[in-house]
C-alpha cells in the first residue's frame, strides 16, 4: 500500500516526504489548499481534527503531526534506507534530544518569522515588526548553541545524519529563502557548513524539485 501524504506544497509535509525518500518508502501526495481553507473542510477534519498539515494514510492507518510521522517511519523501517536513528540507544537518545530542541527552541521563533514576513497578508493578520525583532533575537541565541554543538560534531546527534537534522530542512529553507535572513546561517561557520551539507542531500533536492513551497 502506497503512503498518502496530504499537503505536499507546505513546509511540514516536506519534513515527512524527505523522511520517506531517505527510507525508500513509496508515497503519493494529496493537495490541500490552506489559503482557501480546504484544511477546514469536514472531510479533512475527519483525518486531522485540528485542521493542520501533514496527515498520512498508510492503508488503514492514519497519523498526523510531522515529527510523530517521521519517528514512526524511522523506527518501522529502521533496517531500510538511511538509518535516521543511530546505532545505539545513546545515539537514539541524542537524536530525540535534538529533535525536541528543534521542535521547542528552534521552530517557534523561526515560525514567527515565516508567518509575519511571508504569510501575514495572505492569512489576513497584521505584520508585527516587534514580533519579528524578538523572534530573530531568540533564533539567534538558539543558533549560537547550534554553532557550539556543530563545532564538536558533524551533525546534531553525532557523526551521522539523523531525524534531528532532517527536521530542520523545510523551515530553514524558508529562513535562507523567502524570509531573507540567510546571514543568520552564513555568519556561523559550523552552522553554515552543516546547512550546506544537509540541504544538498538528494532527498531534499528531489522534494524541492517536485513540490515548490509557496513564497520560498
Amino acid at each position: 500500500m502506497v503512503v498518502k501524504v496530504y499537503g505536499p506544497d507546505y513546509a511540514s509535509p516536506k519534513r515527512v516526504m524527505v523522511c520517506l525518500l531517505e527510507k525508500e518508502i513509496e508515497f503519493e501526495t494529496v493537495p490541500v489548499d490552506l489559503i482557501t481553507g480546504e484544511n477546514r473542510s469536514p472531510e479533512f477534519m475527519k483525518l486531522q481534527p485540528f485542521g493542520s498539515l501533514p496527515v498520512i494514510q498508510d492503508g488503514d492507518y492514519t497519523l498526523f503531526e510531522s515529527r510523530a510521522i517521521i519517528r514512526y517511519y524511522a523506527e518501522k523501517y529502521k533496517s531500510q534506507g538511511t538509518n535516521l536513528l543511530g546505532k545505539t540507544i545513546e545515539d537514539q537518545g541524542l537524536v530525540q534530544q535534538w529533535l525536541e530542541v528543534e521542535a521547542h527552541n528552534y521552530h517557534p521563533p523561526l515560525n514567527n518569522l515565516v508567518l509575519h514576513i511571508l504569510f501575514s497578508s495572505v492569512l489576513g493578520f497584521r505584520r508585527d515588526e516587534q514580533v519579528i525583532k524578538e523572534s530573530e533575537e531568540k533564533l539567534g541565541k538558539v543558533l549560537d548553541v547550534y554553532e557550539d554543538r556543530l563545532s564538536k560534531s558533524r551533525y546534531l546527534a553525532g557523526d551521522f545524519f539523523s531525524l534531528a537534522d532532517l527536521s530542520h530542512l523545510p523551515f530553514t529553507s524558508y529562513l535562507v529563502g523567502g524570509v531573507g535572513k540567510e546571514y543568520m546561517i552564513k555568519e556561523r561557520k559550523h552552522v553554515s557548513g552543516w546547512w550546506d551539507e544537509i540541504s544538498s542531500r538528494p532527498s531534499w533536492q528531489k522534494v524541492l524539485q517536485l513540490f515548490k513551497t509557496p513564497f520560498e
